[in-house]
């Protein structure tokens, strides 16, 4: 096939995207015809030159680059891809996308929307399933529902920010919460812009700091907890992989821990749990995949109380990390699916979910 790999974005995880990409590029079957697609910090999309994937190749680490000379790309409704060069649009030829971008303009259904109106297969969750997994808040309420158990939240959000509203907002806070709580963005991922506070001064600053990224935050109450994640993918009928799990060496798993500090976190693949906690666990991440209209790939993130034992649901994250180091790639393979494996259940899940979409009637 001929994948187009999408990588870099607006986020503030554009870093890290060119690391998963550059994995994804060394681990993808040699015999699929791979286009690199890079967006800038900007939005723009250009159509990079066959020397950056050797060049990837070449080398066992360190992130792809993206050419910012290199000519846009340019979403064609009903046609697909198309680079817009001196003599006019040409066409670029791709069986399936795989985007490989986290956070905000990657895994929130914008992109997914563009690709969808281009009749371009996708790897990853649909317009839908993105849309509910990047949001905490809609997220939660569907799990709520579900029944399925996740920790009690207040949304705070930036109409709320001045005079008697913010009061009234962090009183309501403090009223249901004991301090210290956690504070973030409803859609950012990577633990950007979350923040602990131990009083109301730094809960007022964190709630700013939260309402930088996104219009709306989350405020939880601090649970002493074990951080345990789960790998999913498929369908309808998910195959969930066995959890593994993040101890940090920061009082929290924040942005620093997860890609700055080479020491900010252990990784134990499988996760030191039970038997029957795991299977119950893998069970739950399964349901929450149902509940929030997920396909293609997520990983979920529980918290497993240190005093009691209890669940929490925490949130998705519908395109996870592909570094070296990551934990999804990584869980899958504990459970029996090597990497390149894994890569191919991807495009192939993508190009059944589009032929099955091609085959709908949209008119009468």
């Amino acid at each position: 096939m001929k994948v187009a790999i999408l990588y870099g974005g607006r986020s503030g995880e554009h870093e890290v995207s060119l690391l998963s990409a550059a994995s994804v590029v060394r681990k993808l079957d040699r015999r699929h015809t791979v286009v690199l697609v890079g967006i800038d910090r900007e939005g723009v999309w250009r159509y990079q030159s066959r020397a950056f994937l050797e060049r990837a190749r070449a080398t066992e680490s360190g992130p792809l680059e993206i050419d910012l000379n290199a000519p846009p790309v340019a979403i064609v409704p009903g046609k697909g891809l198309a680079a817009a060069t001196p003599r006019g649009l040409e066409p670029i030829a791709v069986d399936v996308v795989f985007p490989v971008l986290h956070g905000s303009f990657g895994e929130d259904g914008t992109v997914q929307g563009a690709l969808e109106t281009a009749r371009l297969p996708y790897v990853g969750a649909d317009v839908l399933g993105s849309a509910i997994g990047i949001d905490k808040d809609v997220a939660k309420r569907l799990w709520q529902a579900a029944g399925i158990p996740v920790l009690p939240w207040r949304v705070i959000r930036v109409e709320e920010l001045e005079g008697e509203a913010l009061e009234a907002s962090l009183g309501a806070v403090e009223s249901e919460f004991p301090y210290p709580v956690f504070v973030k963005p409803a859609s950012a991922g990577s633990s950007v812009g979350a923040a602990k506070a131990g009083d109301r001064g730094a809960l007022e600053a964190a709630v700013r700091g939260a309402l930088r990224y996104d219009s709306k935050c989350l405020v939880e109450p601090f649970m002493a907890a074990r951080e345990i994640e789960v790998s999913v993918i498929g369908g309808a009928a998910p195959r969930s992989f066995p959890p593994g799990e993040i101890a940090p060496t920061h009082e929290f798993y924040d942005y620093e821990a997860k890609y700055v500090d080479p020491d900010g976190a252990a990784l134990l693949i499988p996760a030191p749990l039970e038997p029957a906690l795991a299977a119950s666990i893998r069970s739950l991440a399964e349901r929450a995949y149902r509940a929030a209209e997920l396909s293609g790939m997520s990983r979920v993130d529980f918290f497993v109380s240190k005093e009691d034992g209890s669940v929490r649901l925490n949130e998705v994250n519908t395109i996870p990390g592909f570094t070296q180091i990551s934990m999804f790639p990584k869980m899958a393979e504990e459970g029996g699916l090597p990497y390149t494996e894994l890569l191919e259940d991807l495009l192939a899940f993508a190009i059944e979910r589009a032929r099955r979409k091609d085959a709908l009637r949209f008119e009468r």
